[in-house]
């Protein structure tokens, strides 16, 4: 009997041991530069994986926890922050699929994950033997002779645990972690729900005249897209940004614009599965009720204690002083086109779907720039060829692809980024065009993120930049509009922020920084892309490989300003409205478009326009972690534009030094320092507004 229950007992073992060789998430990536081997995980392997890393941050935990000597800084801070890498390698691969190579069984599976994430976050964050050594470090800070990153990982570490609940007693634990599983099923559901609209809403056009207005490549994007549906002779239009931007802002037939323009509102709210308005009624209950756990009246006040605003005031006074810039420029820009609309023989006001026709009507009138003419000097190779040339002027970096690695879909590519002189930096993935398995926007994340592991190796960063830009059609290549080609740079400067990194500690690194300082490194991108002598330097048309007339560059740059008061209200609109919902104290049961129209009567705002982001396809503060943080992009417009200044005064463009410090005191850095000390580390002075309101055209 033993000897049979012995062979049992080894069946099974090395059936464990099978499955585990058996998959790719939990053994050494035998691929060039540790990148995972895309082509081996299938979805059967994530659940035993993220199984396992949990099991193994647990048993560290306890490590750390039964350790018998006193706690310092090694046994209990360092050890926490190397604790969970396994994970950490599980998480990255799992939820990048999730973003940009979803499926309906990922989906399933990230409902799974979701509360067992959760709770395992919540069995570390209110681990109270942990948290007492945590404490125990922390309160002797003083006296340890820590490095400036250890402090702050210290600090970040000890405040992060009060911040999840360590310090709340016992009994109002167990409703904490109930909060937090409630809210990270609610905030996944509703990024699926916003997706499965997008991909859901399709409108066919079946004549030709009503397709007026179209430049020639958005009908052929539009025929090709209505072929692979099996509708030969008809044109597809659907709520991806290739496709329902270029419509608004050409179509003749306004039927069709307010049609389109009313299914793109109402991502999330549709008379379907999908809608988000409970959604949101149960997160804004959830985020005041955990709030007020922890101590603060607002969500609002909770999520800018750790943040450069600081307050919800600061934030206020920023929106508002530039909504009173903005609003009475756009005023004057509905006025204008209302002038067209009249010119041209009809009767009917303004709407918001009208608005971006008209606009590009009158900007093609009063400064005679053509969208689609200046398409055709940002062919997608030659503005990702003119981000190296700006970054290797800035840096030295040098850029290679690789075909060599694997990729986790055919349309991504991977490039190796080397210093000047060799040195590997770390992988870069780009991914640039829309697909259903694709959720909409832009973003960079990280497969590895830079740091120096437990044995004290160098971890090189695998960084990916994905994108929804134009895609080719026919014999055509990808066209960029300029705000795309400037989204590319934006996005590009967050790569970097990831890829430049050069830190000791895993949660320190990249962009592990407050919400409101992570897009500094983003923005200022934006200021070499709309550089006039920068735009000569790769701005090629793609047929003749002439390089962008001065000519169309002034116009660019006359008309730059022109529709900014539109821009400006429609974003800050959204930042108001997400500080709004999380300022709420209380929570009473709200019917969402009727919040909504509250907030636009309690700031004047004009019925013209429509908020960027509406309540229910808001990812960024329901299901994207900006969550009081919307305001963050226009923080950082205030610090990009002023950043920008110091290498305007030098004269040069690609001054060294500037660069050299900027990357030194702003990019290598990730979270190791306070971000306001970072920036006057750089800049000498703390940031100031005017650059940004003249830059907008907001101050005469």
């Amino acid at each position: 009997m033993k000897k049979i229950a012995g062979l049992i007992l080894m069946v099974i073992f090395m059936a464990s041991c099978e499955t585990e060789e058996k998959n790719p998430l939990l053994t050494e990536y035998d691929t060039p530069f540790g990148i995972p081997p895309f082509n081996e995980i299938e979805n059967a392997h994530f659940m035993p994986a993220f199984e396992e890393g949990i099991k193994q941050q647990e048993e560290k935990i306890d490590a750390i926890v039964n350790n018998p000597e006193a706690a310092n800084f090694e046994n209990t801070i360092a050890a926490l922050d190397y604790s969970g890498m396994m994970l950490n390698r599980v998480n990255s691969v799992f939820y990048n699929f999730l973003s940009s190579n979803t499926s309906d069984e990922i989906q399933d599976i990230a409902q799974e994950v979701a509360p067992m994430m959760s709770a395992h976050g919540d069995n570390i964050s209110l681990n109270m033997e942990l948290f007492n050594r945590i404490k125990e470090v922390y309160e002797q800070r003083e006296t340890l002779s820590l490095t400036e990153e250890q402090a702050m990982l210290l600090k970040e570490t000890y405040e992060g645990f009060v911040r999840n609940g360590a310090a709340l007693p016992e009994e109002k634990q167990e409703r904490f972690r109930e909060i937090n599983k409630e809210l990270s099923l609610l905030t996944l559901e509703f990024g699926q729900h916003v997706l499965a609209d997008v991909n859901s809403w399709k409108m066919f056009v079946e004549d030709e005249a009503d397709l007026a207005g179209l430049p020639q490549n958005v009908k052929d994007a539009a025929a090709e897209a209505a072929a692979e549906e099996g509708k030969e002779g008809q044109w597809l239009f659907t709520l991806q940004n290739p496709s329902v931007m270029p419509f608004l802002t050409y179509a003749d037939n306004r039927e069709l614009r307010q049609k389109m323009n009313h299914a793109y509102i109402n991502r999330g709210n549709m008379d379907n599965e999908n809608n988000n308005q409970e959604i949101i009624n149960k997160l804004i209950d959830l985020r005041i009720e955990r709030a007020n756990l922890l101590g603060f009246d607002s969500y609002a006040e909770f999520a800018l204690d750790n943040r450069m605003a600081r307050t919800v005031d600061n934030v206020s006074s920023l929106l508002n002083e530039i909504w009173d810039a903005a609003l009475p420029i756009a005023n004057e820009e509905a006025g204008m086109l209302q002038e067209q609309i009249d010119a041209d023989g009809h009767d009917f006001d303004l709407a918001y779907w009208d608005w971006r026709y008209y606009a590009e009507k009158v900007r093609k009138e009063k400064y005679d720039v053509d969208e689609a003419e200046i398409r055709q000097y940002f062919e997608i190779n030659n503005v990702r060829d003119g981000i190296f040339m700006v970054v290797n002027k800035l840096w030295g970096l040098e850029f290679t692809q690789r075909e060599d690695v694997p990729v986790y879909h055919p349309e991504a590519t991977a490039w190796e980024v080397k210093e000047a002189d060799g040195t590997h930096i770390g992988i870069l993935y780009m991914d640039m065009h829309p697909r259903a398995s694709k959720r909409g926007g832009a973003w960079m994340s990280s497969y590895r993120k830079q740091h120096i592991d437990e044995d004290g190796k160098y971890i090189h960063p695998i960084i990916t930049v994905v994108c929804n830009f134009t895609p080719p059609t026919g014999n055509q290549p990808a066209l960029l509009s300029f705000d795309e080609m400037t989204t590319f740079f934006h996005e590009f400067g967050h790569a970097l922020h990831g890829l430049l990194a050069n830190t000791h500690y895993y949660g320190l690194s990249g962009t592990s920084v407050p919400r409101d300082f992570v897009e500094l490194p983003s923005q200022i991108m934006e200021n070499w892309a709309k550089h006039p002598d920068v735009l000569k330097q790769f701005a090629v048309h793609y047929e003749t490989g002439e390089v962008i007339p001065d000519e169309l560059i002034e116009k660019i740059m006359e008309s730059s300003n022109f529709n900014q008061g539109f821009a400006t209200v429609e974003f800050i609109a959204s930042g108001l409205l997400d500080m709004d919902y999380h300022t709420l104290t209380t929570y009473e049961p709200f019917d969402v478009m009727e919040f909504e129209e509250e907030v636009k009567n309690r700031y004047n705002m004009m019925d013209e326009i429509y908020f960027r982001h509406g309540s229910t396809h808001f990812q960024h503060i329901f299901s994207g972690g900006y969550s009081a943080g919307y305001y963050s992009y226009i923080w950082a417009g205030v610090l990009d534009a002023d950043a920008f200044e110091a290498f305007v005064e030098t004269g040069d463009l690609f001054h060294q030094e500037t660069a050299q410090r900027f990357r030194e005191v702003i990019l290598e850095k990730g979270g190791t320092k306070d971000a306001m000390e970072m920036y006057v580390d750089f800049r000498g002075q703390e940031p100031d507004i005017e650059p940004l309101l003249k830059q907008r055209g907001l101050v005469r």
